[in-house]
């Protein structure tokens, strides 16, 4: 069958391959060699032998000369209408030469004809084919015109691959509240029998990559009813007015085939607070604004239509959008737990082959913070770094390595490192593991340290909260000894080589953020007191923060200053007091760091003498250092 696009073209290609064949048929009648002359000439050769036959042009105005030692022949213009052979005679050609020759008249070719006609036809080829482009030109800009205020909502049907929320793990939670409305769309007798209304809206809140699309695919699986799927970006359009057309267009489909979904990505680029910015707002997108207000609880909404949105900036969308009628729940989709993880671990690791050592709590109690992407991502690097070494399982290092290369970065053991910076990095990491365990108020214990540079790091020390539920409600003295292992690496530093290099320009950015938040938003001073300090300022026009202001005076400022200085300070003292103290077990790991460049937790703790690492579900990982 033609292509789509061959038809649609069918009649300029026609005229293209036209024009080609007018010139070919032209290159072909003019490519033959001949050269020219003039009558004295043709008559001299005549007279003298040398041309062995005429050929007189079909329109009679040229002679042909054949030569008898020449393959090449000439061609004379005779410019007069008289017989060729009577012109010959009176110019002089003698009688008998003139019966030695062979003369004859050309006859018209069919190339000839055809080449003529086409040089008629082609004309006027081209204007019809120039006005036929013209109108259906005009014609496609007219349905676009016409479909420009259109949704562009793209609707799921049973054909597509569906997600089920079998495939959904660590929000059991979120899962739950999404349960409950596919519920009400395959059964609402049940609900409607205690008085209870559909639900017009589900706003789905959480950081980047913890499954807000993908519990929305699920529950488009789930559902079996239509389900209509877009962007609020595709919504606004440079001219005002379209993105208001699209959403009446976008909920007129939706009511014609309820009870349905429809799922809004990125809500925020359409919903963010009206009258905020510079000059008073966007006026295209406000009036898309009103009309999804309109549209999801107005006069006319006594439909069974459930909206969906997903957004990780709920801060800055309209109040008008979150009140009870439009979105009714408010679902939070966080990072997950230790459960959670282990729970996306299984889901991404199903069909891969696994090696035997594999165990995928242990891979979970090392990714606390990671979200489900993060995971996904990690089993799949895990499989590149298993295919790469050649292997047909993914071992347990492969997953390990894999944490690494996706927190970091890619290994860099090309990178050349001198015999003192090697050294110098080793004491700067075993200085953050060796605080670290002579400090169990900070509640973290030691996973892995390597000397082994990956990304922008040239050596990393894991560590793991011993209770990932009590992260949330840290004790002040907790954090005065996680200030102190942050500072140990630069401690160690000073306290074997009596100078610090520029290495701990990340563990000073980290200490200092947290000392700040401690005098500034937690409280935690007592010279400042139990106070929080510092209003934020959000500028809704541009989408994110990027001011901070002030409700503090210039004292209130100084003092928090010489608090924060105060903490670094204090923390910094007991980290070389400590290291200095304990000056042989430093010694003793930065020695194994040299030898072997990583080691695990286990070897960690056999250096040290501690007790073997707890393998209780409540022990996590890793936060470089």
């Amino acid at each position: 069958m033609m292509p789509k696009s061959v038809r649609n073209n069918l009649l300029p290609i026609l005229i293209i391959a036209l024009v080609i064949g007018y010139a070919v048929m032209n290159f072909a009648g003019t490519a033959r060699r001949s050269e020219s002359a003039d009558l004295s000439t043709l008559v001299r050769e005549i007279n003298e032998g040398r041309i062995s036959a005429l050929v007189v042009s079909a329109d009679g105005t040229a002679i042909r000369a054949l030569r008898k030692d020449s393959a090449v022949p000439f061609v004379v213009n005779k410019e007069t209408e008289i017989d060729a052979v009577r012109l010959l005679q009176s110019l002089g050609v003698k009688q008998e030469a003139l019966t030695n020759l062979t003369l004859s008249v050309e006859a018209v070719p069919l190339l000839t004809q055809v080449s003529g006609i086409l040089l008629y036809l082609l004309p006027v080829l081209l204007i019809g084919a120039f006005f036929l482009f013209t109108m259906r030109r005009a014609q496609s800009g007219a349905d676009q015109a016409f479909s420009f205020g259109r949704s562009r909502a793209r609707r799921m049907t049973a054909e597509n691959p569906v997600v089920t929320f079998a495939d959904v793990a660590g929000c059991d939670e979120a899962k739950m509240e999404l349960v409950e409305v596919v519920e009400f769309l395959k059964n609402p007798e049940k609900f409607i029998q205690l008085g209870a209304r559909i639900p017009k809206g589900v706003l789905l809140v959480g950081p980047p990559g913890s499954g807000k699309t993908l519990l929305a695919k699920a529950v488009a699986g789930e559902a079996g009813v239509p389900f209509f799927s877009l962007s609020g970006s595709e919504f606004v359009e440079l001219f005002v007015g379209v993105g208001a057309s699209r959403v009446r267009d976008l909920f007129d489909q939706a009511k014609k085939a309820a009870p349905c979904i429809v799922f809004i990505d990125e809500i925020d680029a359409v919903g963010r607070q009206r009258g905020a910015g510079l000059g008073g707002g966007n006026d295209e997108r406000e009036q898309t604004l009103n009309q999804m207000l309109v549209e999801m609880d107005g006069f006319n909404t006594d439909t069974n239509v459930i909206v969906i949105a997903a957004t990780n900036r709920p801060d800055i969308l309209d109040p008008a959008l979150l009140r009870p009628g439009r979105f009714d729940r408010r679902v939070v989709v966080d990072a997950p737990d230790l459960r959670g993880r282990e729970a996306i671990l299984r889901v991404h690791t199903r069909g891969k082959p696994l090696a035997k050592d594999v165990d995928l709590n242990m891979i979970a109690r090392q990714t606390p913070g990671f979200t489900g992407a993060d995971l996904e991502n990690l089993v799949n690097e895990a499989a590149i770094l298993t295919a790469r070494a050649s292997r047909k399982e993914i071992t347990q290092l492969d997953l390990q390595n894999a944490i690494e290369k996706v927190a970091l970065g890619p290994e860099r053991r090309s990178r050349l490192m001198t015999p003192r910076d090697k050294e110098i990095t080793a004491y700067h990491e075993a200085g953050h593991a060796v605080a670290a365990a002579l400090t169990p108020e900070a509640g973290v214990s030691v996973q892995k340290v390597t000397i082994v540079p990956r990304g922008q790091a040239g050596g990393v020390t894991w560590f793991a909260p011993e209770n990932e539920d009590m992260i949330g409600s840290r004790t002040k003295r907790a954090l005065e000894a996680n200030l102190v292992y942050m500072l140990a690496g630069r401690a160690a530093e000073e306290v074997v080589f009596g100078d610090v290099t520029v290495g701990a320009i990340n563990d000073l950015d980290r200490a200092s953020n947290l000392a700040r938040n401690m005098v500034r938003a937690y409280g935690m001073s007592d010279e400042i007191g139990p106070v929080s300090y510092g209003e934020r300022s959000d500028l809704i026009f541009l989408g994110r923060e990027i001011a901070e202001g002030r409700n503090y005076s210039e004292m209130i400022a100084e003092k928090i200053d010489l608090e924060v200085n105060r903490l670094i300070r204090g923390a910094y003292e007991r980290a070389k007091k400590l290291l200095t103290e304990h000056r042989d077990k430093l010694d003793a790991v930065a020695r194994a760091l040299l030898d072997r460049e990583t080691l695990d937790a286990e070897q960690f703790c056999q250096i040290m003498g501690l007790p073997e690492p707890s393998q209780s579900p409540n022990s996590l990982s890793p936060v470089a250092a």
